[in-house]
């Protein structure tokens, strides 16, 4: 079920927002954003075809190889259900089936934006902050 109104997505609905120490590890160091690799962009093609409020897709990698996704409306609330996927296998690990993807084992997380309906920087800003937890600058 998607998050309802104000609700984060988190990496597990059934664990609070991310620790500060925990949002600056998660990201990459210095000015490098982070973006699809090649083998995401197809599911965020589809996540965004499907979603016509999707303005964007949060995007949560975990250290175990399976990655969870949500698509975004323009008030940063989901516009999809949560899909969690491993790249080349029929299902998500083991652990993620036992765990739903627990946030202790997120290894990066960041908002794939739609070129077309990209709002301002901004608002990109706003809309992680309401997503992911403020984090600062990483």
């Amino acid at each position: 079920m998607p998050p309802q109104g104000g609700q984060r997505i988190s990496p597990n609905a059934n664990e609070g927002p991310m620790s500060e120490s925990h949002k600056k590890n998660s990201r990459k160091q210095g000015s490098q954003k982070l973006v699809a690799e090649k083998n995401e962009e197809a599911m965020i093609g589809g996540i965004i075809e499907g979603s016509p409020d999707a303005i964007g897709v949060a995007v949560v990698r975990l250290s175990c190889g399976c990655r969870k996704m949500a698509a975004l409306n323009k008030e940063g609330e989901a516009a999809s259900k949560v899909i969690m996927y491993r790249d080349s296998a029929s299902s998500i690990c083991d652990l993620c089936k036992a765990d739903n993807g627990a946030f202790s084992r997120v290894s990066e997380y960041f908002i794939h934006w739609d070129g077309e309906e990209a709002p301002n920087e901004a608002e990109q800003q706003r809309i992680e902050a309401k997503v992911f937890g403020s984090y600062g600058n990483a």
